[in-house]
């Protein structure tokens, strides 16, 4: 019996699902070697979105966005458009790709940025926004603990929603896991509302485990939003001893890039059970901010094939003329990606990827590690992060463009994941970010292509399996 299942699992593999080559041999083998066990893993986290699921999924499309959209692709294709910051004029075909990619990529060059790296001015940022809310609070995390943060933040739109804010708060069913309806009681019975993600209609059996909403969204009254790396649990203010130091990015936002973030949320929002949220003009706030930093709010998911934020990485690392700086906790990447910065290396541009020295996920630390020899032998240079656990997503390119957001350097982001990153057009905040990373440098140890041939052998062992099942992770 378990032989015919295998047998009729590989079929529906090879045959019924488009799934790459690569892909699909790793799926044949979890089925070869765990008969009976494989399917069970395929039927959690293997199979794909059904086509009527996919297509009732595609992004709404508002006509105030589509038009906007138009008018920019129609200024950059003539050579018309405006920009804040002159020498973003040669980024015009990648602004351009977004724009086609999603009509919700509009170019906003009105925006202010800051940038945070730790959980405790992160958060402390976000609760002071929160206090300051007059109409409406949207948040959305992959991970909400019920621990001492969770709680607290919790207790804090509680309080907002009593004073009559409108208060929303989406999660990741998965990735809050731990979060029962008696911890949100308080917010619910204030008045607010709560939605998971994808929930599982079967305790404990979540048939689609494998698609996540990886995203961090916060829009406050639409003048305030904030993106990036950071979930909402103690660890990420540096309080798991395990891990220590939590090193993130995220950015807080103001000016229009606010409103594409709010479209954002409320297309995830409309995609629960919970009471749709209408595209009113009070979530879109007019206020322009005078900063002028230049950006593309650029998001992708599995009811897409175009697989949008990894293109934009690898039309940022063909665009490099002089360096470009990686950090992901997470770096599987697949064949076009790797080729891309192994070109750009031996082209001779200063390529520095930086993944953490100690893992959250074993599976995936393995695999991570499994690339750097590759990287090394095409002149590369890696770096381990030590001083705690290394969380950002970072991507800056010759100190003139750069994206931050939720998007790991890893198959399961670019293909699996619901996600959401910001580019950003503007010399000033990438530098900013580019010495972020060379700060970084410092509590960091290089991997040099001597000390990584001569790591053991059961560290060796542990990378080749990890990579051989890396189209899984």
């Amino acid at each position: 019996m378990l032989t015919i299942l295998n047998y009729f699992f590989a079929v529906a593999i090879i045959f019924l699902e488009r799934r790459n080559v690569i892909s699909t041999w790793a799926w044949l083998m979890v089925l070869l070697f765990l008969p009976g066990v494989g399917f069970i893993i395929y039927l959690l986290v293997g199979k794909t979105f059904n086509g009527r699921r996919l297509k009732a999924m595609t992004d709404e499309t508002r006509e105030e966005f589509n038009a906007v959209s138009r008018q920019q692709t129609e200024q950059i294709e003539q050579g018309v458009m405006h920009y804040v910051d002159p020498t973003m004029e040669a980024y015009h075909d990648m602004m351009h790709m977004n724009l086609m990619s999603s009509r919700y990529s509009v170019l906003t060059q009105d925006n202010q940025v800051d940038i945070f790296t730790d959980g405790q001015s992160k958060f402390e940022s976000l609760f002071e926004a929160i206090e300051k809310a007059e109409l409406y609070i949207h948040l959305q995390y992959y991970i909400v603990r019920a621990d001492v943060l969770g709680r607290q933040l919790i207790s804090l739109l509680a309080k907002k929603a009593r004073e009559g804010v409108e208060v929303r708060l989406l999660y990741d069913d998965v990735g809050s896991y731990g979060l029962r309806k008696s911890i949100l009681k308080p917010l619910l019975e204030a008045g607010g509302e709560a939605a998971a993600f994808f929930p599982s209609r079967i305790r404990y059996l979540n048939l689609r485990l494998n698609y996540r909403n990886h995203r961090k969204v916060c829009v406050i009254d639409g003048k305030w939003g904030y993106i990036g790396g950071f979930n909402v649990g103690d660890e990420y203010l540096g309080l798991d001893p395990k891990l220590g130091c939590w090193r993130d990015t995220h950015l807080k936002l103001e000016g229009s890039a606010v409103k594409v973030l709010q479209a954002h949320f409320m297309m995830d929002w409309n995609r629960t059970s919970a009471p749709s949220i209408s595209y009113e003009a009070k979530y879109f706030s007019e206020d322009m901010h005078p900063h002028g930093v230049g950006m593309q709010i650029v998001s992708s998911g599995p009811h897409s094939n175009r697989q949008q934020i990894k293109n934009a990485y690898i039309k940022m690392i063909h665009s490099a003329k002089r360096s470009i700086c990686i950090q992901s906790p997470y770096f599987v990447p697949d064949e076009s990606l790797l080729n891309a910065l192994k070109m750009a290396a031996l082209s001779g541009i200063d390529v520095k990827v930086m993944i953490p020295d100690r893992p959250d996920h074993f599976f995936v630390f393995w695999a991570s590690r499994s690339y750097l020899g590759e990287l090394l032998d095409n002149g590369v240079r890696c770096f381990l992060y030590e001083k705690g656990f290394l969380h950002a997503k970072t991507l800056v390119i010759d100190g003139k463009v750069a994206s931050v957001g939720t998007a790991n350097i890893d198959i399961r982001s670019f293909k699996l994941n619901f996600e959401i990153n910001a580019f950003i057009y503007d010399t000033a905040t990438a530098t900013r970010l580019q010495q972020l990373f060379m700060n970084d440098l410092d509590h960091s140890v290089e991997v040099t292509i001597d000390s990584y041939r001569r790591r053991s052998y059961g560290s060796q062992i542990k990378e080749s399996f990890a990579r051989l099942l890396s189209p899984l992770l």
